[in-house]
């Protein structure tokens, strides 16, 4: 079991003005970091957490999860967070100097849990995570983000963007000779915030130009498609709905639409437009594609998001995964603010109603990342609690102002959790 501040949050000072939604948001997002302090290894690698919290021997350290925690705590020390600078140091250090292929260039995926063992292929996913990771680290100040961030953004432009097509290949060998046929939108999807981040942190206009283009791309097949966003593509970026029909429960490359996607690609394109300066240019398609996604993925009945569908709208995967949940209060809130419509508010409060009877384990930290068609904790998808970055992000982004990265409105808002 957790202890008292890791559950709570206990020493965070509340001022009297504040809601208790945002006095629960604060002391939350401190226990999500305090939870997740336990998967640093003393060389900054983050090890994959399991439901108490421990790192779990049988997994690999890998570059995504290491670059979510760099950016996480980075956040953190923009808030107050304590023990936040220290950490977001040390994952820093751990990406530069335990994952970084000092052979061929770029990161491999992962290491271990073998002495010497290497995941070696490079994964498009995985670098615009270092981006970020590198992008918030700048912008807090975080010892060698900056390094970071110039050597992740020259390989990301160098040996993933697709300049003919303006989006991001999926995947190469460790050396980078062989390039996979295999195109995705997830990968774009986490290029878009990353490039966002880099744009805020750099003020490098062709970072957003590039988010921009992306996010385009994206709009025109989701609504050519009925708002469900084609996840899978062959090397000519035509659409493949029936890829991995076979694998309805793939971690990444699921089957058919994902609801959650829909939601978190809604988010990041009103987060263009803000960053853009546009005038809800892109907000409306967010609306349309929020809209599908809780059509789709929300059950009314017993509540929670399904975590994919067929391209009618049916469940294929019904199991409700943390991440969906989280994105779409994030979504709400940010819908809610732009457009003024109160439904979204209301949407939202229904869902942190779920959040709190469901996914917050409220015995040993965090929340569970997946659960069963009967809301019960499970796991066939996702075993353990591997990071905390979804759910501390929903939690804290209506503690913030709007903008195009969490990193400047954390920025802006400044140390609000200084304890």
């Amino acid at each position: 079991m957790r202890n008292d501040m890791a559950s709570t949050g206990a020493g965070l000072p509340e001022s009297p003005s504040l809601s208790e939604g945002s006095r629960w948001r604060r002391r939350q997002f401190v226990s999500l970091l305090e939870f997740a302090g336990s998967s640093l290894r003393p060389d900054g690698a983050a090890c994959w957490l399991d439901d108490d919290g421990l790192p779990d021997p049988t997994h690999p350290v890998e570059t995504w999860v290491t670059a979510r925690m760099a950016h996480t705590f980075a956040l953190g020390a923009l808030l107050g967070v304590p023990r936040a600078q220290e950490r977001a140091a040390l994952a820093v250090r751990g990406l530069t100097d335990v994952l970084a292929d000092e052979e061929h260039g770029g990161w491999v995926a992962g290491r271990g849990p073998e002495v010497g063992a290497v995941v070696g292929h490079k994964a498009a996913y995985a670098h615009a995570f270092v981006v970020l990771a590198g992008s918030t680290g700048t912008v807090a100040g975080i010892e060698g983000a900056p390094a970071l961030l110039a050597d992740a953004l020259r390989v990301l432009d160098e040996k993933f963007w697709e300049p003919d097509q303006r989006l991001h290949l999926d995947e190469r060998s460790r050396d980078w000779s062989v390039v996979e046929p295999y195109r995705g939108v997830n990968a774009n999807m986490h290029g878009v915030e990353a490039l966002l981040a880099a744009h805020g942190a750099t003020g490098e206009g062709e970072w957003l130009t590039r988010a921009q283009a992306i996010g385009d791309r994206v709009i025109g097949w989701a609504e050519a498609n009925a708002w469900r966003i084609p996840e899978h593509f062959n090397a000519s970026w035509e659409p493949q709905l029936e890829y991995n029909a076979d694998r309805p429960h793939d971690q990444f490359k699921p089957y058919g639409a994902t609801p959650g996607h829909g939601l978190e690609w809604s988010r990041l394109l009103v987060q263009l437009d803000v960053e853009s300066g546009t005038d809800g240019a892109r907000t409306a398609a967010a609306a349309s594609l929020f809209d599908r996604a809780v059509v789709d993925g929300w059950d009314p009945a017993g509540g929670g998001f399904v975590y994919t569908t067929d391209w009618s709208g049916r469940p294929v995967e019904p199991r409700r995964f943390h991440w969906v949940a989280a994105e779409a209060v994030a979504t709400a809130d940010v819908l809610h603010r732009v457009t003024g419509e109160d439904r979204y508010a209301d949407l939202a409060a229904e869902w942190w109603e779920w959040i709190g009877a469901n996914l917050l384990d409220v015995e040993r930290g965090s929340w569970f990342h997946e659960l069963d068609t009967e809301n019960r904790p499970s796991g066939r998808t996702w075993v353990g609690k591997p990071d905390v970055y979804h759910a501390a992000q929903a939690v804290i982004l209506p503690e913030l102002p709007l903008t195009g990265s969490f990193a400047l409105s954390a920025q802006e808002a400044g140390p609000i959790l200084t304890a």
